[in-house]
């Protein structure tokens, strides 16, 4: 991940050169943004791997933020929120961010964090090599990360694309919400943290019912998510 370029927007002047500091020592090339239309200006302008988008801009939040910048692209992000505040962090998820750090922060982890996004959405290891997938009305190509339900093509982030194709790879079967976060996060989930619970809601409405009218993911109660095996010949 060393020749990752990434955009750090937060209009705490000492927390973003605390942050950038240690992340260029840790091998990433970083940028900074002081406010919302510096961010949204910097990456409309420049080529960046992934940007730390904090929730609290000024001008424009990181919240709106993420909501123009997902009209036109799936750049992984990782958003910054006040401790405590889950709207904020339901809210970025839904809207299109990987994954959230709460402030205060430990610039290890967000290190941590940054790479196992980078990780997953560059499709190395399992997508690198797992095939292509076709279950009922859903197919995965794995070399180009791409998803289409009966031929039509849906916008996945990176994210959503590696826990779709952890459920499709165990069709059938019951995947734990731990199991998930540590293989698509990189992390542990926290007590109530429903990180995965988003990304899994908003699968659903990106995949639409099967032919029955049923959800082609199901929850398990306890247990986990389990994609169904469905014929739609």
């Amino acid at each position: 991940m060393s020749d990752a370029n990434i955009l750090l927007a937060d209009d705490d002047e000492e927390l973003s050169q605390l942050l950038s500091d240690f992340l260029e020592r840790e091998g990433f090339h970083v940028d900074v943004a002081g406010d919302g239309n510096s961010a949204l200006r910097t990456l409309t302008e420049g080529n960046y791997d992934a940007v730390i988008l904090d929730v609290m801009l000024p001008q424009k939040s990181g919240i709106d933020v993420l909501r123009e910048l997902r009209r036109a692209s799936q750049l992984p992000v990782l958003m910054l929120t006040a401790l405590g505040e889950d709207i904020d962090r339901i809210l970025g998820l839904e809207l299109g961010a990987d994954d959230y750090v709460p402030k205060p922060c430990n610039p290890r982890e967000i290190a941590a964090r940054l790479r196992a996004i980078l990780r997953r959405t560059r499709g190395e290891a399992e997508t690198a090599h797992m095939g292509d997938l076709s279950l009922g009305p859903v197919k995965l190509a794995a070399a180009a990360r791409t998803v289409s339900v009966r031929g039509e093509a849906i916008a996945l982030t990176g994210t959503e694309f590696n826990i779709l194709a952890m459920l499709m790879r165990e069709a059938g079967r019951v995947v734990g919400k731990d199991a998930i976060a540590q293989a698509v996060l990189g992390r542990t989930l926290r007590p109530f943290d429903r990180s995965i619970d988003v990304h899994i809601s908003k699968l659903r409405r990106k995949l639409g019912p099967a032919a029955d009218g049923d959800s082609l993911i199901h929850t398990i109660q306890r247990g986990g998510y389990l994609f169904r095996v469905v014929d739609e010949t």
